[in-house]
């Protein structure tokens, strides 16, 4: 069986062999054992359970949290010629039946599901007629009140195990406590599982947080030494474009990168990135899945991520070449009290959230007992603005109704627009003939899509704008001029989500129920942005120190190179700034970061010191000068 692994292994994904970190979980998934592995960010997860799936006759069932996460994994597979499909929302019954038949003739391998779309008994009956080899569990941290993205839906996977009871489990996350494996364990009920955990120490990777009130400047300093590959992660998609743009606009190259952009714009970005055309990629932490590049050096956190837990999965894509690499944290007083302010406006009350569930069924006008399975569209700044709702507090609630299974939200940048020309092909060519814009879409369209005279066509916008050298919102303006022509049908896809309510309307009554499923949420989010301070705020211990204490682990040494470690090895001091000063009458606390090769944390302190005991002033230029 492993020597069949090996030959997988290389026939699809290119590597002679697997980790080290990956060869025991295999072994025991090939052994049927219930298996729960922590690997960190780039360990490889997806294949401890997809290889074994491949060797074995029939079907493995992978639970997923994140539609966009399943997506990713359907094309990474499909793209390698495997057979893999997910559960799309919103299917009637007929559909469904169709699929589930797709499914049991056509040798699929992999089929992706929620964990919501487990508690629906018809879709449990269908599952029953597969011959499943394997159940995986993706992101298994979410079964766990005590994990960092806990999801009550997940307490519910046992529903498999009581259809399909001789079918072993293989439960898989990046980063987990031991207090979170524990839990996962019990709640999937294993005895006697296979626990592995990969350490999280990395030794060649350097977390150095740095205290600066000119982020850009500092921004600028780092990419001035480092032209290899890199990572900046900043807190909301606007500020992809303008960390972008602010980059490009001093001499480096970037890209940008998040969840609102298309999957061609997304592909391109990535390309681009990886090919290293644009060494620099600046994201949300929609940068993440599948991302595996060796090479990464530098990744930077212009804004405080959201948990230890988050972080330590976005620093890890930096050194997975073995090769030292930095995770930069940039932040500042206002920052930390930024971050406190926002934790507190963000967080809804168990009142807030009963109100923002009512209001979607009014939205939509939907009456009390009423169940509607179709989709409505909706848009979060204009259910906002109408019932004047705070917009990070309101995103929490309906984060909160989404884990919990109340509702499901969909966006709708994976899905296309469509095209077909109604008119016959001579009208077309005698219309667009004169119109030079129109006459090259027109001629791109044909020579792209075959069959877009006889049925509709899913076209991307973005794609007919880049082979054009135009902008996508130009290509959409003439296509909607030659559908007011009636030359063409174009059904242009909107940005807004899909809505599904996936119960009744009940109103109090649903919140009440899984009241203590919020509280625990709204608990564990002000415990998981304490830990994450405290770890930012601590410049006394060694950070590998403290977050290989957060994950259960032990250290005795001190990594060496953290900025703490470095703080305690410098051998600047106040003198140093002293005879600087004497030798350049004036200079400001960047200019001496320069001069002395030293972070700038450090010079802060000193100067702090020497203008405390007034030996230096500072000038109204925000110049350092001797007394």
């Amino acid at each position: 069986m492993y020597n069949k692994a090996l030959k997988i292994l290389q026939e699809h994904w290119g590597y002679s062999d697997f980790r080290e970190a990956q060869k025991p979980i295999i072994k025991s998934v090939f052994e049927q054992q219930n298996t729960i592995a922590l690997l960190p960010t780039g360990g490889g997860k997806s294949i401890c359970y997809q290889i074994p799936a491949l060797c074995f006759e029939g079907i493995c069932i992978v639970i997923s949290p994140l539609i966009a996460l399943m997506q990713d994994q359907v094309k990474n597979l499909t793209n390698k010629g495997i057979k893999a499909t997910l559960l799309p929302s919103g299917s009637t019954q007929d559909e469904l039946i169709t699929l589930f038949d797709n499914i049991r003739f056509g040798k699929t391998k992999f089929l992706y599901i929620s964990p919501e779309r487990l508690q629906s008994k018809f879709i449990q009956e269908k599952i029953k007629q597969l011959n499943v080899s394997l159940i995986a569990i993706d992101e298994a941290h979410c079964i766990s009140e005590w994990g960092h993205d806990f999801r009550p839906s997940y307490r519910n996977i046992n529903i498999l195990k009581e259809h399909l009871l001789s079918t072993p489990i293989i439960a898989v996350t990046a980063s987990a406590t031991k207090k979170v494996i524990d839990d996962i364990s019990e709640s999937l009920q294993f005895t006697n599982p296979q626990i592995f955990r990969q350490s999280f120490y990395r030794e060649n990777l350097a977390y150095q947080i740095f205290y600066t009130e000119d982020k850009l400047y500092k921004l600028q300093q780092i990419f001035k030494k480092n032209n290899t590959p890199s990572i900046v992660y900043v807190n909301s998609r606007n500020k992809t474009k303008d960390i972008s743009n602010y980059l490009n606009a001093n001499g480096f190259k970037s890209s940008f990168y998040h969840g609102g952009m298309s999957s061609v714009e997304k592909e391109i970005a990535f390309d681009n990135w990886m090919t290293e055309k644009t060494p620099i990629m600046v994201a949300t932490n929609a940068f993440g899945m599948g991302i595996d590049k060796a090479n990464v050096k530098v990744v930077v956190h212009l804004n405080l991520p959201s948990s230890i837990e988050n972080y330590i999965q976005e620093a890890g894509r930096g050194g997975r070449n073995g090769k030292k690499a930095f995770s930069v944290v940039l932040t500042n007083k206002s920052d930390i009290l930024l971050t406190q302010e926002l934790l507190q406006k963000s967080l809804p009350t168990i009142k807030d959230i009963k109100v923002v569930h009512q209001k979607l069924y009014q939205q939509f006008q939907i009456a009390l007992g009423d169940f509607i399975e179709t989709p409505f569209e909706f848009n979060f700044l204009e259910f906002c603005n109408k019932y004047k709702f705070v917009p990070n507090k309101t995103y929490t609630a309906l984060q909160i109704l989404i884990n919990n299974g109340i509702i499901q939200l969909e966006n709708n940048y994976h899905k296309k627009s469509e095209v077909q020309f109604i008119s016959s092909p001579k009208q077309v060519l005698y219309l667009t003939e004169k119109n030079h814009s129109a006459k090259n879409i027109v001629q791109l369209l044909l020579r792209m899509y075959g069959g877009i005279f006889e049925q509709p066509i899913k076209i991307d916008e973005f794609y007919l704008a880049k082979k054009l050298n135009t902008t996508s919102w130009f290509v959409i303006e003439e296509l909607e001029k030659l559908a007011e022509k009636e030359m063409i049908n174009y059904k242009k896809v909107n940005s807004n989500s899909d809505l599904f309510f996936l119960h009744p309307r009940e109103d109090d009554k649903t919140i009440n129920r899984i009241s203590k499923n919020i509280e625990v949420y709204l608990k564990q989010k002000k415990e998981k942005t304490a830990s994450l301070l405290k770890f930012v705020e601590n410049d006394s211990v060694c950070r590998s120190k403290q977050l290989l204490h957060y994950f259960d682990e032990t250290i005795t040494n001190n990594c060496g190179i953290c900025d703490v470690c470095l703080q305690n090895k410098t051998s600047i001091n106040a003198t140093s700034i002293l005879n600087l000063l004497r030798k350049h009458n004036e200079l400001s606390s960047k200019e001496i970061c320069e001069l002395l090769n030293e972070n700038e944390t450090n010079i802060l302190i000193l100067l702090r010191e020497l203008l405390a005991e007034e030996k230096i002033s500072c000038n109204s230029y925000n110049k350092y000068t001797i007394e």
